[in-house]
């Protein structure tokens, strides 16, 4: 097994209030790895691109695993947002309606830096139902509202539609561009956890790290599952790099753990043969990689020992994750020859990341 790649960055990057010798010290066994270093399923993309130079280059609009009933006491609003977040307007529709903020539901975190379209739920069954013409948010359009008997929950989403614009590209051309969409789509990318995970300048890394070493502690139960999320994808995306720089991208390996395309389903493949890299092949099955917990069937990686014994020590247990994304309907438009603008349009599902798709095309 080759040794992880050498992080960019240190604790001491991202840790404040505590002496060099301090870190030197106690942080020295948690290097914060980055989604830049993570090894890519393919070469390394030449192509340069602008990216989000405005709201409207990105898009994201959310279909719901199920269909609202249209009867019930939970109010369902589809809702557009520019340039929001998705926490604080589920705290303005609170204030507005008169309830506390865990009555809204909503399936997922959309950017804050584009234009997005998703579904909030909000609880009435002790209060009145509102106008709700009369909710006014500079940004926020209400485009849909109906019924449901339930509470919308996290990661009800069927799939995440995108319409990505990227602008002014460079090193590159339109034969390249779609030579390497074809390739995305036929073979997937690596199923990474995006820079959006890990906080502002890996923040939630950091934080991490200094409480597994017993130099902060977390009270809130909610910035608990933040900061525990982002040591355990980390870990993630180091395993999965790992693999991609060990074997390659398209290998299966004896002792695998697969997983049902389009399902959490998962079973054991102590020895690959032709029935299942067919199945592969064609996409119906994926490799898994540990989500870090107890009882993990993997060995912990030396380089992330600590950071594994940290996550073990908060009780989390394994979970898996498929190692491969593969893009759904995917398409890319050239507005002209000279690539000054180009627009991708792709949907994935739940829990994954438009920007892992971006970064094997273009670097930006």
């Amino acid at each position: 097994m080759l040794e992880l790649t050498k992080s960019y960055y240190t604790i001491a990057q991202y840790t404040v209030g505590k002496t060099m010798t301090d870190i030197n010290n106690n942080l020295a066994n948690y290097p914060i790895h980055t989604v830049e270093e993570l090894a890519y399923a393919f070469e390394p993309p030449k192509a340069q691109a602008k990216f989000k130079t405005q709201n409207s280059d990105f898009i994201v609009r959310e279909v719901l695993s199920f269909e609202p009933e249209g009867e019930g006491t939970h109010a369902y609003l589809y809702i557009q947002k520019i340039n929001t977040n998705t926490e604080w307007l589920a705290r303005k529709l609170a204030e507005f309606v008169g309830v506390e903020v865990k009555e809204i539901g909503y399936a997922g975190l959309k950017d804050r830096h584009a234009i997005t379209e998703q579904w909030f739920s909000i609880n009435l069954e002790i209060i009145e139902a509102p106008n709700w013409d009369n909710f006014q948010v500079e940004g926020v359009t209400l485009l849909k509202k109906t019924l449901h008997r339930r509470k919308l929950k996290r990661g009800s989403i069927k799939y995440n539609q995108f319409d990505i614009i990227l602008r002014q590209l460079k090193q590159t051309n339109q034969d390249e561009l779609i030579k390497k969409v074809h390739q995305i789509q036929s073979l997937g990318i690596p199923n990474y956890f995006a820079q959006q995970r890990f906080g502002y300048d890996y923040n939630n890394l950091s934080r991490a790290a200094r409480w597994f070493n017993g130099h902060i502690k977390i009270k809130k139960r909610a910035e608990k599952s933040i900061i525990l999320s982002a040591a355990r994808s980390m870990v993630f995306n180091q395993m999965l790099s790992q693999r991609i720089l060990s074997i390659g991208w398209d290998k299966l390996l004896n002792g695998d753990i697969m997983m049902l395309s389009g399902t959490h389903s998962i079973f054991d493949a102590p020895e690959i043969n032709d029935d299942l890299q067919q199945r592969f092949n064609t996409g119906d099955i994926h490799p898994t990689v540990a989500l870090w917990g107890k009882n993990s069937l993997e060995k912990a990686p030396k380089a992330l020992s600590q950071w594994c014994a940290g996550l073990e020590k908060q009780g989390l247990k394994q979970e898996r994750r498929s190692i491969r994304l593969i893009p759904k309907n995917m398409s890319i438009q050239c507005l002209d020859d000279s690539l000054t603008q180009v627009t991708l349009s792709f949907s994935l599902p739940s829990g994954t990341y438009a920007t892992a798709v971006l970064r094997e095309l273009v670097q930006f």
